[in-house]
């Protein structure tokens, strides 16, 4: 009875300290990056595979590629939005190489929860150049002063060349309740998402260095991000 007792003490008292001081989880442990990129992913997918989605020539002139599922936004509150996704841009100096490995990042605030409102909101950004791509990668950016922004035109054949979209480093869209559409995030914040990007990856490393300079292997999980991406445009127009 006595050696009974010693040992559920002994079990009490290792679930104790266990609770108390739990292990570390591993990357592969915290899952909810990995769940983000996928979504993302398929976001991309069903976005592109759309009749009327994003012009073509504008794909094909993009530098990098931002989407951010299923945002979530308080109804009638302005700023008070707050989304999580993953940005992903073309390798290379000239940004004419493939599709690389995704950075985290995150979109705050701004002027876009009246024109939603309480809904969640997936959100496609085209960085159209390497000002607009440096300056997102490196720091927070508001939308609209720090990188100037537009609604982006939608349709395969649409006519793209406006000069609000020719004067504009970062073309936004929205897609909610099925209704995919041009739409202003000017006033919100783009930043990258580096504690998020540790999880993913297992260690520190630059946003940066992640999407421009392939620091890390691309996750397994960015595999229908990266797949739609080269399929709908391989390359880079010049």
């Amino acid at each position: 009875m006595r050696k009974a007792w010693h040992l559920c003490l002994v079990a009490s008292l290792v679930g104790l300290l266990s609770f108390v001081n739990p292990a570390p989880l591993s990357a592969a442990d915290d899952t909810k990056e990995t769940d983000r990129v996928r979504n993302a992913g398929k976001v991309a997918k069903e976005i592109m595979d759309i009749p009327d989605d994003i012009p073509q020539d504008l794909i094909d002139k993009a530098d990098c590629v931002i989407v951010l599922p299923s945002v979530l936004k308080a109804a009638f509150i302005v700023g008070a939005s707050y989304g999580r996704g993953v940005m992903t841009c073309r390798s290379g100096d000239n940004f004419r190489g493939p599709w690389g490995p995704p950075s985290m990042m995150a979109l705050e605030g701004g002027s876009f929860g009246l024109q939603i409102g309480g809904q969640a909101t997936d959100f496609v950004l085209l960085v159209m150049n390497e000002r607009g791509a440096s300056a997102i990668l490196s720091s927070k950016v508001k939308l609209g002063a720090d990188a100037s922004a537009a609604a982006g035109p939608v349709g395969r054949t649409a006519e793209a060349a406006t000069d609000v979209t020719l004067r504009a480093e970062v073309l936004t869209y929205s897609r909610a309740r099925g209704l995919f559409a041009g739409v202003s995030l000017e006033g919100s914040t783009l930043r990258p998402d580096n504690e998020a990007n540790e999880r993913l990856y297992g260690k520190k490393v630059d946003a940066k260095d992640i999407v421009l300079h392939r620091a890390v292997p691309m996750p397994p999980s960015a595999r229908l991000l990266i797949s739609t991406l080269t399929k709908h445009s391989p390359h880079r127009a010049k």
